[in-house]
């Protein structure tokens, strides 16, 4: 049999094998990691991700992707769903009147529902759905994937009853799409699976009000939390989007091109914004009844924390008050004195950064009528300056405090709760790909992040994909963990937005260079693109949260 040098890269490690040029990648890495196997979850082959069923057709390079990885966690999702909705299906046997929705992100996972009228989504099912996902786990069943056409694919899934994914395919421009399967179960998912369900090890299901959660394992650590407690607050935001999108009639992508099609956009478009200002007032009158004199503002990267800031800001003054904005920025430390992270880098999203005391001592004097000379930050020489920017408050008076630690209780502790005012604001996106594959929250805000970093600061889109990482960890560590802690939560997302978003997009995606490291994520982004109609921006509000990262808005950002 032919042979060929495949040169197999394992983390730093980097080795020459020769092996048949009928042999999968799989197969290749039990040759070059028998003891390691499942500690990988695809490859790239010549820099082109494949999946572990990928076959060398010639010399190459494979380097495989380990499955603590942000590519790996995304596969062991995608599959991890699918072992779920396979062990729905094998449980209620011939049953057709139901529906399981994975509907989003909730902690360390996927809320989901289960629709009808006769089964009821309790323990007693859980418990038969977990054990057996367990036991297909323990058979290692194979994933298998289909390559079929796009007109069939739809066909196959209306006649399941599936018409968010029947309506995503009647607009997808490609000719042919990828099916999964798991034994006899068969779905389609945005992206590449595991090979098998013997990865698929840590999970758990969680009752949790009038559904359940898929619990994920942690992203670092890889374990299951003991015990599962959903994050309340940012579940009931959640809910109040998912009657937003009821109210609308949009819940899926394909839904949302219907409407496009159909001529109704421009109407949708101000339902939304009139939505969210409605939101923004209810917050300022809540303000004002409960006589707050800090309102303290804090959220991920790209949730449209400024817009926000403004349009509260009219609304409270609509009410008689006088906001003053006061940026945490400029109460970094000198630079000098900034912390380093562990590769000697100075970390400037740690709490270290803050010059707690100062701002303390300042917001002290201010509620207690003194006044306060405001400092501005000079971030070119990385030093403190006063320039005479004046503040005391007064009867109405309201300072809005915006930055990524404003909700950590350290950053107040000196400050009285009766006077705080705490918001968290995030991009919560309502929208699902359909019924099984969700919209990534983070995709949505990088999308946004991409676009905005383009138009103002001179970054293209690799440099920003580049960076994206370290911004995800610095969330993860002083931002996520204090959401609770908001006395309202916020959400940005615009269910229009990424239609909106794509014609911008795009062409900047197109532009990372094939040979780049971050043209997997730059080409990854402009498939889930692909599934939406653009629209016409012309009729986005000026005062619109998009207008931040799109332009041509009312404030001076």
């Amino acid at each position: 049999m032919e042979k060929m040098n495949v040169t197999v890269i394992l983390g730093d490690e980097k080795k020459v094998y020769q092996t048949d040029r009928i042999s999968t990648a799989y197969e290749i890495l039990k040759l070059a990691a028998p003891e390691n196997v499942m500690d990988y979850a695809a490859v790239f082959a010549d820099r082109k991700l494949r999946e572990m069923t990928f076959v060398p057709e010639r010399d190459c390079e494979l380097e495989y992707v380990p499955l603590k990885s942000v590519i790996g966690m995304d596969m062991y999702r995608r599959s991890l769903t699918l072992l779920m909705m396979r062990a729905f299906s094998d449980v209620l046997g011939e049953r057709t009147d139901y529906r399981v929705l994975v509907m989003y992100s909730l902690g360390k996972g996927y809320f989901c529902r289960l629709i009808s009228e006769e089964i009821e989504t309790d323990e007693k099912l859980l418990a038969k759905v977990k054990q057996r996902m367990h036991e297909i786990v323990s058979l290692d069943e194979t994933i298998h994937k289909e390559t079929i056409g796009t007109e069939e694919a739809a066909i196959r899934f209306a006649e399941r009853g599936m018409e968010e994914k029947e309506k995503l395919f009647r607009y997808r421009r490609v000719s042919k799409v990828n099916l999964y399967q798991l034994g006899g179960y068969e779905d389609y998912f945005y992206g590449y699976m595991l090979p098998s369900a013997a990865y698929l090890k840590k999970f758990d299901l969680a009752l949790h009000d009038d559904g359940f959660v898929l619990v994920l394992p942690d992203k670092e650590t890889f374990e299951l939390p003991e015990v599962y407690r959903a994050p309340e607050k940012l579940y009931r935001v959640l809910r109040k989007s998912d009657e937003w999108g009821e109210m609308l009639g949009i819940a899926s992508v394909g839904e949302m091109n219907d409407v496009i099609t159909n001529g109704e956009m421009n109407d949708m478009i101000l339902v939304q914004e009139a939505l969210q200002e409605k939101q923004i007032a209810e917050i300022a009158e809540r303000i004002l009844v409960e006589k707050k004199k800090i309102i303290l503002i804090a959220g991920p990267s790209s949730s449209g924390k400024t817009t926000f800031s403004h349009r509260l800001s009219i609304q409270l003054r609509a009410y008689g008050m006088h906001p003053h904005p006061v940026a945490l920025d400029n109460y970094f430390v000198d630079r000098e004195k900034t912390p380093k992270d562990r590769f000697g880098n100075y970390d400037f999203e740690c709490l270290g950064a803050m010059d707690l005391r100062l701002f303390n001592e300042d917001m002290k004097k201010l509620l207690a009528g003194e006044t306060v000379e405001i400092p501005q930050f000079d971030f070119q020489h990385g030093k403190r300056q006063y320039k005479g920017d004046f503040l005391t408050l007064k009867q109405g008076d309201v300072l809005i405090a915006e930055g990524i630690h404003a909700l950590n209780p350290e950053m107040t502790e000196a400050l009285p709760d009766e006077s705080k005012f705490k918001i968290y604001i995030s991009a919560l996106t309502q929208l699902n790909i359909d019924e099984h594959n969700r919209v990534s929250t983070s995709d949505g805000r990088l999308l946004r992040r991409i676009v905005r970093d383009a138009r103002t600061r001179g970054n293209d889109a690799q440099a920003t994909i580049r960076m994206w990482e370290s911004v995800r960890r610095g969330e993860e560590h002083n931002i996520f963990p204090y959401q609770e802690e908001a006395d309202v939560m916020f959400n940005s997302a615009l269910i229009y937005e990424l239609a909106a978003l794509k014609q911008y997009a795009e062409p900047l995606l197109f532009g990372v260079p094939k040979d780049s490291q971050e043209y997997y994520e730059a080409k990854r982004l402009l498939k889930f693109l692909d599934y939406f109609l653009g629209i016409d921006i012309t009729h986005v509000p000026q005062n619109s949260i998009l207008r931040e990262f799109i332009g041509g808005g009312c404030f001076d950002i």
